[in-house]
């Protein structure tokens, strides 16, 4: 009878894993359509979109996590969060994604968001590391810098003349708005099933919950990312594909990690000194691939792949 219900267990389990695969895929195509047709009807850059709306929407799980953590008294979670979630989002999502199909990046992507990315981390950096905790001076300071880039992505939409094709183009703009609703739905449900499905699993097989937080868990709340982005590249939004990736981990730092700030201090343990150079090299590294050829190709989607294969060996010899 055991035997038969640990079957059973696996059964439901793996049922409930399937579903939120599915729901992943399908809800990434929505989204993609949603946001490109978004971006088509109202002739603003995919770049600007991916770098907003789609890094936002992605980016729901880890806001949610961290800031409802805090509201209950344990913001020390949030930079573990955040850190290690930069860090799958650079080398792991976009690593994958561009093994699947090279991505292009805009020239204006190499010049300015990436540039801005690294100061970022390196600021996160500069005000936890100092005194080993960010104050509601620090959530301060990344609000002002949030706020003064999304001015400067409302103010780069404005200007441009960029005519975006989409199939979805014509469709009516409730329906692009509710397409891409839906699919962000779809998408976060579905990581959430994925990782509930995975862990039960893992739980049967008798797997520990430290592994099982360092592997299911940390990437089940960037399967946003990771679906949005290859199904992106996929149809060709390379800009939303990247973009994403890029946003996701500067909203990540100046709106989770600032707002997190502003309703308690957070603990930066100086234990998250090496995640944090990790991190910042991880943006360097993504930089300095696309530089010369203006896109992420096979070769430095598996550099990369390799890079967070040393990162989790370390996270498993060293902590």
């Amino acid at each position: 009878m055991r035997k038969v219900e640990r079957e059973m267990e696996i059964l439901k389990w793996g049922v409930l894993l399937i579903l939120g695969f599915v729901m992943l895929m399908k809800g990434a195509d929505i989204f993609v359509d949603g946001a490109a047709g978004i971006a088509a009807r109202f002739g603003i850059p995919q770049l600007v979109i991916g770098l907003t709306i789609v890094a936002m929407g992605t980016s729901a799980p880890e806001a949610a996590v961290s800031i409802a953590a805090a509201l209950k008294g344990n913001a020390a979670i949030t930079i573990g969060n955040v850190l290690g979630s930069n860090l799958l989002n650079i080398l792991l999502i976009l690593g994958l994604a561009s093994i699947i199909i090279p991505i292009k990046v805009a020239d204006n992507l190499i010049r300015i968001d990436m540039p801005v990315m690294i100061g970022v981390m390196a600021l996160l950096a500069v005000l936890g590391l100092r005194t080993n905790t960010i104050t509601f001076a620090g959530g301060v300071i990344l609000w002002i810098v949030f706020i003064a880039y999304m001015a400067y992505l409302a103010i780069t939409a404005k200007k441009s003349d960029v005519q975006e094709e989409s199939e979805h183009k014509n469709k009516p703009i409730w329906l692009l708005l509710l397409m891409t609703a839906a699919g962000l739905g779809f998408i976060i449900l579905g990581s959430d099933f994925t990782v509930d499905g995975a862990t039960g699993i893992a739980k049967i097989l008798g797997i520990s919950d430290r592994v099982i937080a360092l592997t299911i868990v940390a990437l089940g709340t960037s399967l946003p990312e990771l679906f949005t982005s290859v199904m992106a590249a996929r149809k060709g939004n390379a800009d939303i594909a990247i973009g994403n990736i890029v946003g996701s981990n500067l909203f990540n730092i100046l709106f989770v990690v600032g707002t997190t700030g502003l309703i308690t201090p957070v603990t930066y343990s100086s234990d998250f000194l090496l995640d944090t150079i990790f991190m910042i090299a991880a943006g360097v590294l993504l930089w300095l691939l696309v530089f010369r050829k203006k896109k992420l190709d096979r070769k430095g989607g598996m550099i990369m792949m390799v890079c967070y294969a040393a990162y989790f060996v370390y996270l498993l010899l060293g902590k």
